[in-house]
This record gives C-alpha cells, structure tokens and sequence, in this order.
C-alpha cells in the first residue's frame, strides 16, 4: 500500500481560509509539495506534458483545493437515494473509468472544503423524505478514501453520518488505507464497500490502485470495526478465462474474510460499459490498451440523462449475472446481491 501523494497543488480563493485547506497547506509544505494559486479551477495552467497521455499523467499527479459550490445533490440509482462529493476524480488510474464520459478533460483531484455546508444540504434531504431512512453515495465522483491521509474528510462525514437517524452513508473504493477511520463513530451508519475484481482486469486496467490483497485486509479491518460491509464487482469483463478468475475471486474473497459474526454483506454486480466519449479519451490515454471496445458486438443501452453505453448482448449479460450470482450464494449464502446492471 503506497499513498498518493501529488507533485503539485492549486489553491482557489478563500480556499485556505477554511481548516481543511488550511491542514492541505500545511501537508503541501511539510512534503515540499509545489503551491500555486488558481482563479479556478477551469483556469489551473502549468500542468506539464506536450501529448495528451503526458499530460493525462501529470494531472493526476495535481490536487486542486476549493469550495463546492453547487450543492445540488443528483439521483444516484441503484446504489444510493443522492450522491454528494467529498471530491472529484481519483488518484486511481483506471483504465476503463467510467469517469472519463463527464470529466475526462480535467483528470486532476479535486477537493473540496465547505464540508460543513454539505453535511446542512444533506440534512435538507434528509427532512424531504422523512420518515423514511434517505441514504447517501460519497464515491460516485471519486474516491475519497485515496486522499483521507492528507484531508480527514472522510472520516469526518462518516462520524456526521453516526449522529442522524434517518441517514445513511455508502462509500466506495480501491484503496486499503483505512487505519485513519478505523476509530471514528460511525454507529453502523456507513456501508464501506470494497471494488474487487478478478486478476486480469486489476493487473491490466487498474493502475495506481491498491492490490486486491490489501483491499480485502482493509475490508477485514473495518468488518472488526463493526462497518457494515459491502463488495462491488465492478466492471464485470468477459476475458480469456473469465470463469476461472472470478471463481477464484469469489474464493479467495471467502478464505480471506470471516463474516460469521456480521451481518449480511452486500455484494453489487456491475458488466463491464463504455461511452462513445469514453472511448475516444481511453484510446488517447492508453493507446495499447487492452479493453474491449467493439461497438459492433455490444448492445447500446441508454443511462442516465440519455446517455448511451454500450454493453454485452442480453445472453452474455445473462450468463455474466447468473455465473456469479450463482458463485456467491455458493460461498456467502447469507449476502444480499443488491443489482446486477
């Protein structure tokens, strides 16, 4: 396990002035971390790299600072009633990120400060459906976990989420670095679920991200942390061998956790989806790629917003969603399969 951190940080305006800027400011001259300021951070220069794989890799090396100024909190199906942001993008460097449909122009890591005006808009939320629980996705831009070393605000949304009753936290990641939040009082308020996959896709796609043995001690610390836990397979390929690695998956996932005395894990399925938009900038960025991305033998299937992805043909989905479904009944008879998408 080896922690991000960034070769270069831009603060916005009024963005120190906050104890979470403050405490980055501090981690940026304590690592000898260069500073700059921006206007915005539509308006961050300097990022070094003559191609665009160039400059893919140095912008995910840059942290940018600010407020989050829209507090709009979007749907967020099936996982989540809303999702809200800690951050956006990831130090991840995901090959087939799903993220490079909305923001794969801007890769840096943002983060942002005005936590304690997020936490009152998901109060907010909260009282629109009361008396049901509202529960709440922090991943779904980024992933957080990946930058708790240098923000604490993560931890901090968890212990915020320990004192509502009627909400509830899901976080998601590829990250083990789960000492700092080991203590915090989350009253069994956060689900953290951990995105596993088989060899083959974290050995070729999922660069900069922890190894899948670190994932699952991680899991296995917060599970004794008494955090409800979740697993999320995620994306689902079809690969040469596919049926052996992810039964090895499911197995060693089995031998490396004892859920006897917890509650029912979650476990979420979700194939293997690629944008048009997505693909033009994977191909950029990777050029000797490996993902399949044949639009000629997928199925178009339109999303949110009316965006199109294209995904298996209904039979390969089938047989996708059946296979393993089937492999953790087997193992985790008490799990939940929440979706397959």
């Amino acid at each position: 396990m080896k922690l991000w951190i960034p070769d270069r940080v831009y603060f916005e305006p009024l963005a120190i002035e906050y104890p979470i800027g403050e405490k980055i400011f501090n981690f940026c001259k304590k690592n000898n971390i260069e500073i700059f300021k921006t206007t915005s951070h539509n308006q961050v220069r300097g990022i070094p790299g003559s191609t665009e794989k160039a400059k893919f890799a140095n912008a995910k090396k840059t942290l940018v600072v600010g407020r989050k100024k829209s507090l709009n909190l979007d749907v967020c199906k099936p996982s989540a009633h809303y999702q809200f942001s800690l951050m956006t993008n990831c130090p991840g460097n995901c090959e087939y990120c799903y993220l490079f449909s909305t923001q794969g122009r801007n890769p840096y890591v943002r983060i942002y400060v005005n936590t304690n005006e997020i936490f009152k808009t998901i109060e907010k939320y909260i009282k629109k459906r009361l008396p049901e629980i509202t529960v709440f996705e922090a991943a779904s831009t980024g992933d957080p976990l990946g930058v708790e070393h240098i923000t604490g605000t993560l931890k901090d949304t968890i212990e915020f989420f320990g004192t509502l009753d009627k909400g509830r936290l899901r976080v998601v990641t590829k990250f083990a670095n789960v000492d700092p939040i080991l203590d915090a009082s989350h009253n069994g308020h956060t689900r953290f679920r951990f995105s596993i996959n088989s060899n083959y896709v974290i050995d070729n796609f999922e660069h900069n991200t922890d190894n899948l043995e670190d994932r699952l001690k991680a899991a296995k610390k917060l599970g004794r942390a008494n955090y409800p836990l979740g697993f999320i397979i995620a994306p689902i390929i079809r690969h040469e061998n596919w049926k052996e690695q992810y039964s090895s998956l499911i197995k060693k996932l089995h031998s490396h956790i004892d859920f006897a005395e917890k509650d029912s894990i979650s476990f979420e399925l979700i194939q293997h989806r690629f944008t048009s938009n997505a693909k033009n900038i994977i191909l950029e960025r990777f050029p000797n790629t490996k993902l399949e991305m044949d639009e000629t033998i997928r199925k178009k299937k339109y999303g949110k917003y009316g965006r199109m992805k294209y995904v298996y043909q209904k039979e390969e989905a089938l047989e996708i969603k059946d296979f393993i479904s089937g492999l953790i009944k087997e193992y985790f008879p008490n799990a939940i399969i929440e979706y397959f998408t």
